[in-house]
C-alpha cells in the first residue's frame, strides 16, 4: 500500500531554526523514505549548498508521526 511521507529539512538554531524545506514522497515502504531523507541530508550538508545550515532531516508518516530522523549531532 502506498503511503505519503513528509521529509522536512530543519535549520540550525544559529540559522534561525524552523523548517527550511518540505518534500512529499509517495512510496510503499518507510525504508525508501529513509533512503530519500539520507540523500536530502547529504546534499544539504555540502559546502556549495544554497540553503542555510541544515541541522537535521526528519521523516513523518501520513498521520504526522516522526518515523526517522538524522541530525548533525548523530
Amino acid at each position: 500500500m502506498v503511503e505519503v511521507y513528509r521529509i522536512e529539512s530543519v535549520a540550525s538554531e544559529e540559522a534561525g531554526g524552523g523548517i527550511i524545506r518540505r518534500i512529499l514522497v509517495r512510496t510503499e515502504s518507510v525504508e525508501k523514505a529513509k533512503e530519500r531523507a539520507l540523500k536530502v541530508f547529504s546534499l544539504a550538508r555540502r559546502p556549495q549548498s544554497r540553503d542555510p545550515e541544515i541541522e537535521s532531516v526528519r521523516v513523518l508518516d501520513g498521520a504526522g508521526y516522526e518515523v526517522f530522523s538524522i541530525s548533525t549531532r548523530d
